[in-house]
């Protein structure tokens, strides 16, 4: 099961990285390469603790659905997102921000299995693992460029 752990400092309050992290509108703009969308649940606006959102982006040439849920939340100091439908078995996505001088450390870990037994396993070592650590590390970057202008 591969870990992925990012770490990002942002010049920004905590609690505006917090509130930017969690809104689907801000999602939407930070992963614009992947052309995300909310077309369920929350498809707006900021995520609370419990609620669902379905994504549909293309990835590696393929477009797919994703749902995840908010399972935890301890604003503005953290909160876990799981996959409940799509491509992957399983995945847990945490979401963490400390604060730190006049800004903020946001750190990102998303643990996840790869379906498929050990197809996916070789998937993982082959380009699965690269591909989701450049996508976890640019869309950081991003909502740092978003927050730095606030």
């Amino acid at each position: 099961m591969p870990i992925i752990k990012h770490d990002i400092f942002i010049n920004a309050p905590i609690h505006i990285c917090f509130d930017l992290a969690r809104n689907v509108d801000v999602h939407t703009e930070t992963t614009r390469k992947t052309k995300e969308r909310a077309i369920d649940g929350v498809t707006t606006g900021l995520m609370e603790n419990g609620d669902t959102v379905t994504w549909e982006a293309t990835h590696l040439g393929v477009r797919q659905k994703l749902t995840a849920q908010i399972i935890e939340m301890e604003k503005p100091y953290r909160f876990t997102d799981v996959m409940v439908k799509g491509a992957f078995h399983s995945f847990t996505h945490t979401h963490e921000f400390i604060e730190s001088g006049a800004g903020t450390i946001m750190k990102d870990t998303f643990t996840y299995t790869s379906p498929f037994g050990i197809v996916g396993v070789m998937a993982d070592r082959l380009f699965l693992e690269s591909y989701l650590q450049n996508f976890i590390a640019q869309r950081a970057r991003e909502l740092k460029r978003i927050a730095e202008k606030k």
